[in-house]
């Protein structure tokens, strides 16, 4: 994992207002670019409303030349040694020289350059009513030209609250570039208003079906392949019987004819973890080497890991992992590597053991070969990937209380430390939460929504916290409440009261550029919770949708299908039993009439900081990349939405792709065309490339000094140790009663008293059925006159 650091943003020449040498040179009509030629004279060296800006340890010069596209002056900026960071000409940040934009629209930003280096872009900054003057985005990479060479980029719709931007090219590799002729024209306004195609309710709030074909797996872990297919991973299923038997299973289910193929798979990777590789294939690490045993054992993870290929639809083995690692997280980073932390040992202790899966050996690395905090990270750790290389946890993880401190933390692999990040709410109410990273990942904010705890089983919460990942010293802040939908206690659905929230939550990045969060359930592993709503990243609000009309709680699955649509699977409360029917959504954008279509995509072979032609057969607005879905448990901390810069050309539209491989870690895309009133194309997948095809290009040098002004507490690496104790009651249910896969909690919800009596109503209420006391512990008291039966109607009686 390759991690520059990152000095602070030094503005080196800022204008200020009144300080002309001549009368400033006015703006076309259409253009709201004050000086665009750099003809009208500043100060300190530089054209009026023009300023140098840049950091980082680097040799530069800022020269106004005679060597113009037209008229007599053009901007060459230079760098002559580089260690790190850029030099940029940006109009000057002031209200009298940055252009006016207004909320939600788009513009069209032009100029003329020469250039020595391939390590130059143009870059946008936007000022904030509330914040001031922040970086936005990179838009474009200009390719080395030797003439005058013409650029053109689209912005993306300006965000709530910007007033201005300013932007202007950036150098960040040895050589110049020299610009001339800038213009900036708001784009037209939208097409006509859409027309509905379904009922006003459904163009509203969406809508969902139940397919008449039942998943046939009890599938836990969902994974979109690069075909548009769906990997469905069961293992065991959380099936003592299958278990028994060796019975593993998987499913391929095809959207397209909804078919599902049955696939052998060799071992149980209940649940395991699972990450695209950069070349299609699905690496699957550990999973359930044995189930726990009432007075004994807890869960225990193997070592075992796989690779699945979706062409021959077939697991292989790959090397062993050095440690056991049931529920484990896995995100991929910028070079094609992954990494995986927490999980359960094969002794069912927690694994102190951080994995790397080496992309260019195609193997796990040895122990000596990665470095090691000897932290355990708790399981299924939500690990996001950020701009610098550095691993953001969220705080969102699965079972009982988060890790110690402050429940989220920043990790640098490189310097190997962990540093503590403010600001999560209620950090041990957020097992089974979900964190996403949100639309577009160019704006580096995270998303963490509801929880519960299954250790002490309160109402799960309605908590959301958003984080800004940009800043010097990020600290989470809290966000608007969950929406409250109904509830089943066992009694038919009800409105939520209170604070009433869900865990087992799913969040989906839609190609509109909002996410859906649904699903959930109030307590362990029962009380559905029916609820769906979409979160706007530009408002910061929730809007209520139509709820899927399934149960959606532990072991549940929700994503992305190429075609916008969102898939939802599964459903395991603690009777055991399993939800095999499968729900689509159909999200209102694609209600509002015919969508637009990419007629042709040029190349499907995509690397960093390209440019790729489409065609589309109507005008859009935006293009991003999504990355499919690999998701378990609340959990996919590798989902991320791409925005793609665009230039427009009638109906041919050129993306601008990051060159930056830890903003779009390589891999395949769902590529989608979105039209101003927010409908999709269906996606085209397209194959992003791995640092090799960055040659000598610094992919992340023009990316600016976030979060490395950290105040929080620094942990250094540990000493080494073996594992972490964690207690065999891990997953909330007390094995001393009934089979594997039926959960009695440890700790009931806090409506049920705690008497045999209350708590057996309760067991009966939801259908759990008969219960066998394993052994001859009876901690829950519940089978009275010794019989070996739990809540049998002696055992009432005795009470």
């Amino acid at each position: 994992m390759n991690r520059r650091r990152r000095t602070a943003l030094l503005a080196v020449g800022a204008l200020t207002a009144g300080l002309l040498l001549t009368a400033p040179q006015p703006a076309s009509a259409a253009n709201l670019i004050k000086n665009p030629g750099f003809e009208t004279a500043g100060t300190g060296g530089m054209p009026y409303c023009w300023e140098k800006s840049g950091w980082g340890d680097n040799d530069f010069t800022f020269t106004t030349t005679s060597d113009a596209h037209s008229g007599s002056k053009a901007m060459k900026v230079e760098l002559t040694r580089r260690t790190e960071g850029d030099r940029k000409a940006l109009i000057t940040e002031s209200a009298e020289c940055a252009p006016v934009v207004s909320v939600g629209k788009q513009y069209d930003l032009n100029l003329w350059y020469k250039s020595t280096t391939p390590d130059a872009s143009v870059t946008l900054f936007r000022h904030d009513a509330t914040a001031g003057w922040q970086y936005w985005t990179d838009l474009k990479t200009l390719a080395i030209a030797g003439s005058w060479t013409e650029a053109s980029v689209r912005t993306p719709e300006v965000p709530t609250g910007t007033d201005r931007i300013t932007w202007g090219v950036s150098v960040y590799g040895t050589g110049s570039a020299t610009t001339d002729d800038y213009t900036m024209e708001q784009v037209a306004d939208p097409v006509p208003a859409p027309q509905c195609t379904g009922t006003a309710e459904q163009c509203a709030n969406g809508r969902w079906d139940v397919l008449p074909t039942q998943n046939p797996v009890r599938s836990m872990h969902s994974v979109v392949l690069n075909n548009g297919k769906v990997l469905l991973i069961a293992g065991s299923g959380n099936s003592e019987e299958q278990f028994d038997a060796g019975t593993f299973t998987s499913a391929v289910y095809n959207p397209v004819n909804g078919t599902y193929k049955v696939i052998p798979t060799p071992k149980d990777m209940f649940c395991s973890g699972h990450v695209q590789l950069q070349d299609g294939r699905v690496l699957v690490m550990s999973g359930n080497k044995a189930y726990p045993v009432a007075g004994g054992h807890g869960y225990e993870g193997f070592k075992d890991s796989y690779v699945f290929d979706p062409v021959t639809e077939t697991y292989s083995r790959t090397n062993d992992m050095n440690d056991g690692h049931w529920y484990p997280s896995a995100t991929i980073l910028g070079n094609g590597d992954v990494i995986s932390f927490g999980g359960l040992r094969e002794d069912s202790t927690g694994s102190v053991t951080a994995e790397l899966w080496s992309d260019a050996e195609q193997k796990w690395l040895e122990l000596w070969k990665v470095n090691q905090t000897w932290s355990y990270w708790g399981l299924y750790p939500s690990m996001i990937l950020m701009q610098d290389g550095r691993l953001f946890y969220s705080g969102s993880h699965v079972f009982g209380n988060n890790i110690p401190g402050t429940g989220s933390a920043i990790y640098d692999y490189d310097a190997n430390t962990v540093t503590q990040v403010p600001g999560l709410q209620n950090k041990d109410a957020r097992d089974q939460s979900a964190s996403v990273l949100l639309p577009p990942a160019q704006d580096q904010k995270v998303l963490t929504i509801g929880g519960g705890n299954i250790d002490s089983n309160p109402d799960a919460n309605r908590l959301t916290d958003v984080i800004d990942l940009k800043q010097a010293n990020p600290a989470y802040t809290a966000g608007p409440p969950l929406p409250q939908g109904t509830v089943d206690l066992g009694n038919g659905k009800q409105a939520q009261t209170g604070n009433q929230g869900k865990m087992y939550v799913s969040a989906v990045l839609l190609p509109d550029g909002k996410v859906l969060e649904t699903g959930g359930a109030l307590h362990n592993r029962a009380d559905p919770v029916y609820e769906s709503s979409l979160y706007d990243p530009d408002t910061g609000t929730f809007d209520p949708v139509a709820a899927d009309p399934e149960a959606r709680g532990y072991h549940s699955s929700a994503f992305l299908l190429p075609d916008g649509r969102v898939m939802t699977t599964g459903d395991n409360p603690g009777n055991g039993t399993w939800n095999h029917n499968v729900s689509i959504y159909t999200p209102p954008y694609l209600l509002k009439g015919p969508r637009p279509a990419i007629t042709s995509v040029i190349d499907t072979e995509w690397t960093y900081g390209d440019t790729q032609r489409i065609t589309v057969d109507r005008p859009v607005a935006k293009a991003e990349l999504i990355r499919p879905a690999a998701v378990t448990h609340s959990s996919d901390p590798n989902q991320r939405f791409v925005d793609l810069p665009l230039s427009v050309d009638g109906n041919n539209v050129d993306l601008n792709v990051t060159s930056n491989p830890d903003l779009a870690p390589p891999g395949w895309y769902m590529l989608f065309a979105v039209d101003a009133n927010g409908v999709p194309s269906v996606a085209k997948w397209v194959h992003l490339q791995g640092p090799s095809a960055l040659g000598a290009t610094d992919a992340s040098a023009h990316v600016h000094s976030f979060a490395d002004s950290l105040e929080g507490k620094v942990t250094e690496p540990g000493k080494k140790r073996a594992s972490q104790k964690v207690p065999v009651t891990v997953s909330g249910c007390d094995r001393h009663y009934g089979s594997i896969n039926v959960c009695v909690p440890t700790d009931f919800p806090p409506s049920v008293k705690a008497t045999a009596k209350a708590r057996c109503d309760w067991l009966k209420k939801n259908d759990y059925g008969r219960l066998k006391v394993n052994g001859k512990d009876d901690p829950l008291r519940l089978d009275a006159n010794g019989d070996g039966t739990a809540c049998g109607k002696a055992d009432l009686r005795r009470r």
